[in-house]
């Protein structure tokens, strides 16, 4: 794998040629292409960190170009720039993530559509993967339909959830580029600023479209991470990446495809019959990424010094990280939710899925720990995701979750388990992964009789409770009704 797969690739080197090839290069932009897809390369005259200009952030970007070069400069720029549609350029994530799947550049295997025979097996394993866990759970299915889908039929479908992830972060970036500039040059220099953030939301949208097309050759289904990323109800593999995933494994392909299976449907039935599950994660998500500080010393560093004949500048400032969670109560109590709810998620689908594969495939325990182990450490692509938005979409405590859970069904069945997700206020909080089984054996809060409380508060009458009639003499008594009367 490449040292550098989510940048901008390496500059292009200097031809052998001499002059001619010089010559030809900068007519060339420098390289422009999937390597480059900014094309800042070949323009002429600009000085770089060290040079003329260097203590004046703007100078190094156009001090020393005459006009006709200043003019290609903006042509160019604008190109690139003419994105309006939010902090983030979703359009070039795009098809950057395209570009990548189709080049194989995670693992050199080339993207290709999906057999009829892949189909076939992918929604038989789900077939019966839904039959198996109706002993595990007591939810029932949440796969309306079950598809196979290529590596750019996951990148197409999972699109809109990344863009709920990311944007909320590349906000903070985009106003943090052009609150760097000192008061007087922002007077002044609207139209730059503008540019700037812009080029953030460029930036941006280029490293996301490569991680995500990178993450497109790791993941085998729509919920690998823990958040529902595709169309509600629709549980779906990639062939291409399950057989991948298998490979080395030494265990049959058949019971690969069935243990993954598991898990996807597994998913699917928790995000489909949980309604506030989604918002909940995703809000948590949201909460903790609006906390996070943009470091702007080194954003103004970079901005200072930046050369438009080297944009990796920005993108390397990008890719190391610029963020700083804020050390406030409600920020470690946001990152604390956050955590808890993924365990949450994972444990519980790490427990049922177990239940279900372990009286029927021999190799259970191995995949169990297989995928135990890939979800604590993430791939490559995740890892970026976690510079890119200052988070780690990981469960750390999902062994902690999955032995609550797995208590929680032999203390109280699986009804009585299962039962707790039918409120955020019920399910384990971090301190009950502390003590399981404190939590386990707790008291059971009734919560039909807090929604009986709210109801009375709220002017609307108890169901439970007959209408009472006001005579002459006051209510009537219970002891004052007919025969029928309890």
């Amino acid at each position: 794998m490449s040292d550098t797969p989510f940048g901008f690739g390496l500059p292009p080197e200097e031809p052998d040629d001499g002059d001619e090839g010089k010559k030809k290069d900068q007519q060339s932009g420098g390289g422009q292409g999937p390597a480059n897809p900014f094309g800042f390369g070949g323009l002429p005259g600009a000085g770089g960190p060290g040079g003329p200009g260097a203590d004046n952030p703007f100078a190094a970007m156009f001090g020393s170009m005459n006009p006709t070069d200043l003019g290609a400069a903006f042509q160019q720029l604008g190109q690139m720039l003419s994105y309006e549609g939010g902090p983030v350029n979703w359009d070039m994530a795009k098809q950057i993530a395209r570009q990548t799947v189709s080049q194989g550049t995670a693992d050199g295997v080339k993207d290709a559509s999906v057999g009829g025979a892949e189909r076939a097996w992918v929604q038989e394993a789900v077939r019966l993967a839904d039959l198996w866990l109706d002993d595990a759970t007591s939810l029932p299915s949440g796969a309306g339909t079950s598809v196979a889908w290529s590596r750019a039929e996951w990148v197409e479908a999972t699109l809109p959830a990344w863009k709920e992830l990311v944007d909320p972060v590349a906000e903070r970036v985009g106003a943090a580029m052009g609150d760097v500039l000192p008061e007087e040059m922002q007077a002044m220099a609207g139209p730059l600023i503008g540019m700037m953030r812009s080029m953030g939301g460029a930036m941006f949208g280029t490293q996301i479209g490569q991680a995500v097309g990178m993450l497109a050759g790791e993941v085998v289904g729509s919920t690998d991470i823990g958040l529902p990323l595709g169309p509600a109800g629709r549980a779906a593999l990639l062939p291409a990446n399950v057989e991948a995933f298998g490979k080395d494994l030494g265990v049959p392909q058949e019971e690969v495809r069935l243990y993954l299976a598991l898990r996807e449907a597994a998913h699917q039935r928790l995000f489909t019959h949980v309604p506030w599950l989604r918002s909940h994660l995703f809000g948590a998500v949201d909460g903790y990424a609006r906390g996070i500080k943009v470091d702007t010393a080194k954003l103004e560093d970079v901005v200072g010094q930046f050369d438009p004949q080297n944009p990796e500048q920005l993108q390397d400032a990008l890719q190391q990280g610029m963020f700083q969670p804020e050390d406030t109560p409600e920020q470690k109590a946001a990152l604390a939710r956050l955590e808890t709810a993924l365990a949450l998620v994972e444990g519980w689908v790490d427990a049922v899925v177990h239940s279900a594969a372990k009286p029927r495939l021999s190799s259970a325990d191995a995949l169990r720990e297989t995928l135990r182990r890939r979800r604590a450490s993430g791939g490559p692509a995740e890892q970026t995701f976690a510079t890119l938005i200052g988070l780690e979409l990981r469960p750390r405590r999902l062994r902690d979750a999955s032995r609550l859970w797995a208590s929680l069904t032999d203390a109280r069945g699986v009804d009585g388990r299962d039962g707790l997700w039918a409120h955020p206020d019920m399910l384990p909080t971090a301190t009950d992964l502390d003590d399981p089984d404190g939590f386990v054996h707790r008291e059971q809060l009734d919560f039909s009789e807090l929604d009986r409380m709210l109801g009375e508060a709220a002017g609307k009458p108890d169901p439970k409770q007959r209408p009472e009639s006001d005579g002459e003499d006051g209510p009537e008594k219970p002891e004052q009704k007919g025969d029928g009367a309890e």
